[in-house]
């Protein structure tokens, strides 16, 4: 008998472990909270304090420590934990006390809380929970439910359960018991609004989970528990080691340690002509690009933590470069039409930051709120945009409009339209071995466009280099040295060199002069105006960007204000202070914009979108401009030459076909050649055309077929009447807020392009939304499912600004200028969501991905565009073709034809989007669908598609011998369905 007892107490203790005798209790210890590496527990579990530091406490898995203790005969026992080194964790939840453990079972003690027999974390359990912790306090939120499914379950019961349980002020709490399952899909609400991370659902793991204004953070410290203050520094680097590369030098060093954590580290260089440079970088490794060639550099490196604590410097290291690489070679653009591509428009500095080291953010950097969230203005470049070329081509876009490149000068010129000097490319976007050449050359390799953003009407306040700069009053005194910076000789500003003495990169002591300059033009120059700064500092006439003052010559910059946005003076004036306006109707400037574009032109790129094109009369684009662009990319580059693709943008924000009745104010005006001929003065005759052209009105524009289908046969398209330039089209982007809008508008206008199909189609831009709005559209994933449907299938070029593939920033105000944040704007840095690693197999293919860019490419229209893409690149009536309702019953539904006998192409294809439709008077035959696959054999002339879904498509593809139908085009996705 005493024998079965004996093996029965042996079983009991296999069973359950040495917790469950009165005796004994395991402490498990969280190791990431102080960062120790050899912790100790100090207790007196069995009646008396051990001996201090305490009993070492054993590995027990990733992140844990642990030890079984003998106890005596209390109920609770004290604690507290150390490493050894007079360091010590005795928070208790706030207390500031020892920690309270009850002197059986098995308990967690994580980051400042004891988790009373919580279990161990080591073990793999099949009663998984979540405690989740969801943020009122920007939704202001009264009553919070969670509606959750656990992974591979079913939803709770909308509107879900109650986050009831006890946590803090502005913060919710629920515990949900997931059983087998190691995470769920949430979405939350107060009962009537929904948080549901942008349409695509939380996904949430195991444990300890905070939702805080959409940022998920696993494995959290509780956010109702006040940490003490934290005092102690991390450990100084050890190990730092530089070795150089051409004009790059690598570093590296060891790690730091903190009781809580290191946040980054500081990385100071000096040496070279660039002066003192400090960085931060949250890697223990750092590559320091555009550095000079044969150069002695040295650093150190700190650590510091969140607290702001920092350590002492390291040791330091040093390394000299070698040569500078070779410039690439000048690349050739790829050619074709640009119809068949699709286009990705990014602000290349707030896209991906390749190269931490030609960051910068400028005078505003502060007064903007960008320094508080360690976002400088320009932080994207090309290095990051060549590295992310796979996640555009993974999308599926083959060609990339890109924001100006020319060097910029003013206080917040990051998005490039405030040229300085143009000849030059802006060096903060550059770095070794990724120029704006290698972009180029780059971007070719894998058959992708670049489509460069130009401007021609406007230079920065500053003027244009190598054109006119004017010399600006200023006085050094207690008022203005904050602003003024002292002449240094032989300083050229770049934008990204910190000039020694100020400590700038956006150095102007090459602007201002206290004593009037030679040749000064500027009347009253240094009488003071009367009127004072926000700062109440005294302001004096020639001190700031004025067209009216002769601070601008007349011969290179027009002397004006636009008083009439609608009137003549909008093509011949000043837009704002910080756009000096070009005269594009006086020979030396344009021959300075032509022989400036020709430099880019030169490079290979593929294309110009133009800026603020409305602002530069039709007749100076027709007669100068246009022609000398397409005549020298036509003799650079032959044949490829020809197809280069100059698009504007002509900013009639007005929801009807003409902007107010005024031609010249009208995207579609842009389209056509000159009608009559006119002074031989380019000056004259912009006021000779604009008076012509009010006079005849918009009755009298000429019209065109060249987007539309003869019945059902595609007729060859006359571009005679063709100015050259190609248009956004503004009417279809003002009525985006619904698809079907944009729809209808852009048909009823497509008689007044020259040819339509060559329009450039948007939703919304860093500009504005549709209807003129602020705001990044933020009409929901199905509204934008439906209106990139539509865009991919209609006639025109699709265009996607950045992130709206998983609506990035929706509902943001695009542009606040320096008054707000970048990173709570429709610019915002759009880089953490590309962090990891893809590859594209093909376009709208991922080879393989990995990290936050592989969630980023599962996201519902990312999906949606790739099969987009991959349809449209199959079906040549898609890109090139022109169109027709007639016959069609349906909504949004109509048939397209391309037809090329030379090349032996004929594609007919029958689309509806989100709705059935019934086409009629089709010709007969096999037709296909490239959704679903489905077959329809026509005999009588009709074809009926059913589809529902909002932007769900059905593209009928009439086989055609040489010119078969592909069938179905890629995989079913979250729109594209049966």
């Amino acid at each position: 008998m005493r024998a079965l007892c004996k093996a029965s107490a042996l079983l009991a203790l296999m069973l359950t472990g040495p917790s469950a005798f009165a005796g004994t209790v395991t402490v498990y210890y969280y190791t990431p909270y102080k960062a120790w590496s050899a912790p100790y527990i100090h207790h007196n579990a069995s009646g008396s304090w051990t001996t201090s530091p305490g009993e070492s406490l054993g590995t027990a898995c990733t992140g844990w420590v642990m030890k079984v203790l003998t106890t005596g005969t209390a109920s609770t026992f004290q604690a507290v934990f150390t490493d050894g080194q007079n360091h010590w964790d005795n928070y208790n939840n706030q207390s500031g006390a020892n920690y309270n453990l009850p002197t059986s079972g098995t308990h967690q003690v994580k980051n400042g809380q004891l988790l009373a027999d919580a279990g161990s974390p080591c073990t793999t359990s099949t009663n998984n929970q979540a405690e989740v912790y969801y943020f009122t306090g920007t939704r202001g939120w009264s009553t919070v439910n969670i509606h959750y499914a656990p992974t591979g379950g079913t939803w709770t019961t909308a509107p879900g359960v109650a986050m009831n349980e006890t946590a803090c002020t502005s913060w919710v709490r629920k515990t949900v018991a997931l059983g087998s399952a190691t995470g769920m899909k949430a979405a939350f609400n107060n009962g009537t609004t929904w948080d549901n991370n942008g349409g695509s659902d939380y996904s949430l793991g195991t444990g300890r989970i905070t939702v805080k204004d959409g940022v998920v953070t696993a494995n959290a410290a509780s956010p109702c528990v006040t940490l003490p203050p934290d005092t102690s520094a991390p450990s100084i680097p050890s190990g730092l080691t530089a070795s150089a590369s051409g004009t790059q030098i690598t570093l590296s060093w060891n790690a730091s340690t903190d009781d809580r954590g290191v946040t980054g580290y500081e990385l100071v260089r000096t040496g070279g002509t660039q002066g003192t440079k400090t960085w931060t970088t949250t890697s223990t490794s750092y590559s320091d690009t555009s550095l000079s060639a044969r150069t002695a550099y040295l650093y150190t490196v700190k650590a510091f933590d969140a607290a702001g604590n920092k350590s002492a410097a390291s040791t330091s290291a040093s390394a000299t470069t070698g040569d500078a690489p070779p410039p690439a070679a000048a690349g050739q653009p790829l050619g074709g039409d640009i119809r068949e591509d699709s286009i990705y428009f990014v602000l290349t500095a707030r896209f991906y930051d390749g190269d931490s080291s030609n960051n910068r953010g400028g005078s505003m950097h502060t007064q903007s709120g960008n320094a508080a969230n360690n976002d400088p203005m320009f932080r994207g470049d090309f290095k990051g945009l060549i590295q992310k070329l796979d996640y555009i081509k993974a999308l599926g876009f083959s060609a990339v409009w890109i924001t100006p490149v020319v060097l910029n000068r003013s206080d917040y010129d990051y998005h490039g339209y405030h040229g300085w000097d143009f000849y030059r490319v802006d060096p903060r976007l550059e770095s070794s071995g990724a120029s704006y050449q290698d972009l180029i050359n780059a971007a070719h390799a894998k058959g992708i466009k670049i489509i460069q953003d130009v401007v021609y009407n406007h230079s920065s306040r500053w003027g244009a280099k190598g054109l006119f700069s004017p010399k600006v009053y200023g006085v050094r005194d207690s008022q203005w040295s904050w602003y003024y910076d002292a002449p240094v000789s032989g300083f050229t500003y770049d934008g990204l060199t910190v000039e020694p003495t100020s400590g700038k990169s956006y150095y102007n002591g090459d602007l201002w002069s206290t004593a009037e300059s030679a040749g000064n033009t500027c009347r009253n120059w240094g009488v003071a105006t009367g009127g004072y700064s926000k700062e109440g500092y005294r302001l004096y006439n020639c001190q700031w960007p004025n067209p009216t003052s002769g601070m601008f010559p007349a011969q290179y910059f027009h002397p004006c204000w636009i008083g009439n946005w609608e009137g003549e003076d909008s093509r011949s004036c000043w837009i704002h202070e910080d756009l000096a306006d070009f005269n594009t109707e006086s020979t030396p400037v344009q021959n300075f914009l032509i022989d400036v574009y020709n430099k880019y032109i030169d490079m290979g790129v593929d294309g110009f979108r133009i800026d603020t094109a409305v602002h530069i009369p039709r007749v100076t684009w027709n007669r100068r401009l246009l022609p000398a662009a397409q005549q020298h990319a036509q003799d650079k580059f032959g044949a490829k030459g020809k197809d280069f693709f100059m698009f504007g943008e002509v900013g009639s924000f007005v929801n009807d076909k003409w902007n107010r009745g005024s031609p010249n104010h009208s995207a579609q005006f842009f389209t056509w050649k000159e009608r009559r001929t006119y002074s031989a003065d380019d000056t004259a005759a912009a006021l000779e055309q604009y008076n012509y052209e009010q006079a005849q009105g918009t009755a009298s524009q000429p019209t065109s077929t060249n987007a539309f289908l003869q019945g059902n046969v595609y007729h060859t398209p006359d571009h005679s009447q063709f100015s050259g330039m190609s248009v956004i089209d503004m009417r279809m982007h003002m009525n985006f807020g619904e698809a079907s809008n944009a729809f209808f508008n852009g048909k009823d206008s497509d008689d007044s392009y020259n040819d339509a199909t060559y329009n450039v189609v948007y939703v919304d831009s860093h500009d504005y939304g549709p209807n003129k709005s602020s705001t990044r559209y933020a009409g929901g994933t199905d509204a934008w499912a439906e209106n990139m449907s539509l865009m991919w299938t209609f006639r025109g070029i699709p265009t996607l600004y950045y992130g709206s593939e998983i609506e990035f920033q929706a509902g943001k105000q695009i542009d606040c200028g320096p008054t707000c944040p970048l990173a709570t704007t429709g610019r915002a840095y759009y880089g953490d969501n590309l962090e990891g690693s893809v590859s594209a197999s093909d376009f709208g293919v991922v080879g393989s991905a990995s990290g936050k860019v592989a969630e980023t490419l599962s996201k519902p229209l990312a999906k949606h565009l790739q099969r987009l893409n991959q349809i449209r690149r199959r079906i040549p009536a898609l890109q090139k073709g022109q169109y027709s309702t007639d016959g069609v019953v349906g909504g949004m539904a109509f048939k397209r034809r391309f037809t090329d006998s030379a090349r032996g192409v004929d594609s007919f294809a029958l689309v509806t989007v989100s709705g059935g439709a019934t086409f009629n008077g089709i010709p007969n035959g096999t037709y296909k669908d490239a959704i679903t696959g489905d077959v329809k054999t026509v005999t009588s002339g009709t074809l009926t598609a059913s589809v529902s879904g909002k932007g769900n498509l059905r593209v009928y593809v009439l086989d055609l011998a040489g010119n078969p139908a592909p069938g179905k085009v890629g995989v079913d996705g979250p729109y594209l369905k049966p």
